[in-house]
């Protein structure tokens, strides 16, 4: 117990210094849309073939794009401690796995292979979404037309995304959503649910808490990957956990917020 005490102190004391340093990890959060189409939002882009010749020279030359931030570790929106990736990920390595249409492969296998990396690095933790209990409360109190308001507003940002997405690049689409405009606004949407709810029934607020509980607890197995002051960070999520990871990162003195704005430029 004491050698795992004094272990912990060292740790304790190494990370105080970061803090204090202008050598601090670099975490990256790349917001994307879901290349897939897996379909398990409220509303869903209508992503085109990433397979296809066009759309696999815009993933090459958003891959070049993001060796410019030269990445350390790679982590990507899969279940934590998952073997699914790590077999995937290491048949890849052996030319014996064909990458899906999933921006997780797309982007996060075929970069890590090209800087060499041994591994990729799940950090996703399932959480609540009680989405019908606010619509409930909504009902109850006269207010449902209000809050469809409020959701046709996710779904027009959506479909703004889709037109976005039909006559641009990959880089300029992932530069559209990741821009701190987007990024606010998106913020922005959630925050629209506040005030669906009551001291009898706290649904809104309860959603938004449980939003992020599920994004903070996301943010605890992103940090467990830093070794080094060096480490750079690269996190490849869905766009709609950007905002939260960015505000982790941002209230974190023991590490620096990079976004895909900084690489822009650089040789």
């Amino acid at each position: 117990m004491r050698k795992i005490s004094l272990i912990l102190w060292v740790v304790a004391i190494s990370i105080a210094a970061w803090a204090q340093s202008d050598a601090r990890p670099e975490i990256l959060v790349l917001g994307t849309y879901h290349m897939s189409n897996p379909g398990r939002d409220i509303y869903n882009m209508k992503a085109d073939d990433v397979l296809s010749p066009k759309r696999q020279q815009e993933i090459a030359q958003l891959i070049e794009v993001l060796k410019r931030f030269h990445p350390t570790k790679i982590a990507i929106e899969a279940d934590i401690g998952s073997e699914r990736v790590k077999q995937e990920y290491s048949d890849y390595l052996a030319g014996k796995y064909t990458l899906s249409r999933d921006e997780t492969n797309q982007i996060g296998y075929q970069l890590a292979k090209e800087l060499g990396h041994h591994a990729v690095y799940p950090v996703d933790e399932e959480g609540d979404f009680p989405m019908q209990r606010v619509v409930n409360y909504a009902k109850a109190n006269g207010r449902a037309e209000k809050l469809d308001a409020v959701t046709a507003g996710w779904g027009a940002m959506v479909k703004e995304q889709d037109d976005f997405l039909q006559s641009h690049t990959v880089l300029e689409m992932l530069e559209f959503m990741n821009s701190d405009k987007r990024v606010a606004k998106d913020v922005a949407l959630y925050y629209a649910i506040v005030p669906y709810g009551d001291p009898s029934d706290y649904a809104g607020p309860d959603l938004l808490a449980a939003w992020y509980q599920r994004n903070i607890r996301i943010y605890s197995n992103i940090v467990k990957l830093v070794e080094s002051p060096n480490d750079r960070i690269l996190v490849i999520y869905g766009a709609g956990h950007l905002g939260w990871l960015r505000q982790d990162i941002a209230n974190d003195q023991t590490v620096r917020l990079r976004k895909l704005s900084d690489l822009a430029g650089q040789n």
